[in-house]
C-alpha cells in the first residue's frame, strides 16, 4: 500500500517538475500569442445588442465577432439570470429567452466585450425591455420582453456578423 501510494506521488512529481521546466523553456511570444486570441472555448465574441422600431416590426440586433453560433429562441414564463436564478426585471405578459453557443461576451483575461445594454426598458409597440442575463460557460443568454406574445422571425446576416430577430406587429404609419 504505502509503496503504490509512493510511487503514484513520484508519478505526479515528475509530471509536475516536466510541465514547469517545458513553461520556462517556451519562447516568450507563446505566452502573449494566449492573450490576445479569442476566447479559448469559443470563437464569437458577443459585443452588442441593439433595437429599431420600424412600421410593421420592431427588431433585435445582437452584434458579434468571429462568425455566427447555434441560437436557440425560446418563449418562457418569465426572465431569470443565469447562475442566481434572480428574477429579471423586466414588466411584459410574454418573454423569449435567447441563448447562443458557444458564445463568450468576455475575453480570456475575463473582462467584458459586451458593450451594450445590461438591462433596457425599450418603448417600442411590440419590444418593451431586453437584458444581458447570462455569460457563462460558453453560453450567452438575452431575455427580451412584450406587452402580448410575439409573432417572430429569426436571421444571420454577415460583414459584419449578426443575429436578428424581427418582432411583428400592425402596421404604425
Amino acid at each position: 500500500m504505502i509503496h503504490r501510494r509512493f510511487r503514484r506521488i513520484v508519478a505526479l512529481t515528475s509530471g509536475l517538475l516536466l510541465t514547469a521546466g517545458l513553461s520556462l523553456v517556451a519562447p516568450p511570444s507563446a505566452s502573449t500569442a494566449v492573450a490576445t486570441r479569442a476566447p479559448a472555448q469559443t470563437g464569437t465574441l458577443v459585443v452588442n445588442a441593439r433595437w429599431g422600431g420600424h412600421s410593421t416590426y420592431d427588431r433585435l440586433v445582437i452584434d458579434l465577432q468571429g462568425g455566427v453560433p447555434s441560437v436557440t429562441v425560446t418563449p418562457v414564463t418569465h426572465l431569470v439570470y443565469d447562475g442566481s436564478g434572480k428574477p429579471v426585471p423586466l414588466a411584459g405578459k410574454s418573454f423569449l429567452q435567447i441563448r447562443l453557443h458557444p458564445a463568450a461576451a468576455h475575453d480570456d483575461a475575463g473582462h467584458s466585450v459586451y458593450e451594450g445594454p445590461k438591462l433596457q426598458k425599450i418603448y417600442l409597440p411590440q419590444l418593451k425591455g431586453i437584458a444581458l442575463t447570462g455569460d457563462f460557460e460558453g453560453y450567452v443568454t438575452f431575455g427580451a420582453a412584450f406587452a402580448t406574445n410575439p409573432y417572430y422571425r429569426t436571421f444571420t446576416l454577415h460583414s459584419p456578423d449578426r443575429f436578428v430577430v424581427d418582432f411583428a406587429h400592425g402596421n404604425r404609419c
